[in-house]
């Protein structure tokens, strides 16, 4: 049998995991992606809940496929999917919806499957794989709806995160992100009943990967600031070239007051803290992070803590997002809202801020040698390539495109808007 697919991902980097899981599954039973202008026999959609928006795009995404492909059958999944399974199902050409992400395997079996992947073993177009760890979310912060569409933390067998981890090193991928729901959580649901001497962490999941022989390096995705531990510091430290000197810490808010109406299990002292510990002991890290600006009740005062918190820790990325309520949070009912035209002046003082902490932190890179996962030609410059840096810092370099994909060792030498430009110490490392 051969029949036409089409997939569409909303959200997050586990959703994209997971789309990839479910599509490597169906081509095992014929299913091929639609080309551009084809009909397509089953559509698959990954929804995102996080936000309003994130429903409303679910929805319209659903109807449009149905109006291009009149004639197919649609599945949707996601966190969407398993928040309102009554309402996506109501949408037109859905004939299954799937409320539970560990429903999948059952998913594939009734389309035919009958070897139920363990993992995945491409990444589609992507030059970097992202594999899944862990799902699940116990922290309940107030302002986000998470972790009541997935609330059971489940952590993937190592053996089996390993074995995917060959497969994609085997199929050409030399970054590896590691990502979950909380990602700093691997090993906790299996922790709580074992004695402490036989747990597993992250920690130790890292250095397991690091024992695969190969050219590729590993990325850590969101983490939270209690969770970067020293056993953690420490292997990124012992394999500098192995494991990408960068760290998404999620800040959210740099006010403990606005911290406690969050929910968050932290002071801004110790995530500071823990930035500093990391920056001790490793070569120059990059800090990225998540803020929200507005959340109910933040007060000048509670923004320039955010602020403060930011100039120390020296963003090199901040992902800013004006405070939306989100219906079903508490956070959602709580008083003292921020107008729209504060939360964006807010948004664009910290984008200001970032920009100086970038060029600042670019301007430290120049005269290092990097380590550039080239990805695209760089648009209307022939000869040129755009890549991103072991330290997350996107890089410009003369090369050919038979690079793109790969590791490439270069030498920064200057600052170009947001970009570094390099030259190659050698080619690729393959």
């Amino acid at each position: 049998m051969t029949a036409k697919l089409k997939t569409v991902t909303l959200g997050c980097k586990v959703n994209q995991y997971e789309t990839q899981y479910v599509r490597e599954g169906l081509q095992q039973v014929g299913y091929e992606e639609v080309q551009p202008h084809e009909q397509a026999d089953l559509c698959l959609v990954n929804t995102c809940t996080v936000t309003n928006e994130g429903d409303a795009k679910s929805r319209q995404v659903i109807r449009r496929l149905a109006r291009e492909n009149p004639d197919s059958r649609i599945v949707v999944m996601g966190c969407y999917a398993t928040r309102a399974p009554d309402d996506v199902a109501a949408l037109p050409n859905v004939t299954e919806v799937v409320t539970d992400k560990r429903e999948l395997p059952d998913l594939l079996g009734r389309f035919g499957v009958i070897e139920i992947p363990d993992g995945i073993s491409q990444f589609g177009n992507r030059h970097r794989a992202y594999v899944k760890i862990q799902d699940g979310c116990l922290l309940r912060c107030s302002y986000c709806i998470i972790p009541l569409v997935r609330p059971k933390l489940t952590s993937r067998p190592m053996e089996s995160i390993l074995r995917e981890v060959e497969r994609l090193r085997d199929n050409g991928y030399q970054e590896i992100v590691l990502t979950g729901i909380h990602l700093g959580h691997y090993g906790v649901d299996w922790n709580w009943q074992r004695p402490k001497e036989e747990w597993t962490r992250l920690a130790d999941l890292v250095k397991a990967i690091l024992q695969i022989e190969g050219d590729f390096r590993i990325r850590l995705s969101s983490i939270e600031a209690t969770e970067v531990t020293r056993e953690l510091i420490d292997v990124m430290a012992k394999f500098p070239k192995r494991i990408c000197p960068h760290l998404h810490i999620c800040l959210q808010s740099g006010s403990d007051v606005i911290l406690r109406k969050m929910k968050r299990r932290w002071s801004s002292r110790l995530f500071v803290n823990r930035c500093q510990l990391v920056r001790e002991v490793l070569d120059e890290p990059a800090f990225t992070t998540d803020i929200i600006v507005g959340f109910p009740g933040e007060g000048e005062a509670e923004f320039e803590a955010t602020y403060q918190v930011a100039e120390q820790v020296g963003f090199s990325k901040m992902h800013v997002f004006p405070f939306s309520a989100r219906r079903g949070t508490p956070a959602a009912e709580m008083p003292n809202p921020v107008p729209k035209q504060v939360k964006r002046s807010r948004s664009q003082q910290l984008a200001r801020l970032e920009q100086q902490q970038l060029n600042d932190y670019c301007q430290r890179l120049l005269g290092r040698d990097l380590q550039v996962l080239v990805e695209s030609a760089a648009p209307e410059e022939p000869g040129w390539l755009l890549g991103t840096s072991a330290r997350y810092v996107t890089v410009k370099l003369p090369g050919s495109t038979d690079w793109i994909g790969q590791l490439v060792p270069v030498k920064a030498e200057k600052i170009s808007g947001q970009q570094v430009l390099a030259q190659p110490l050698a080619g690729p490392s393959r």
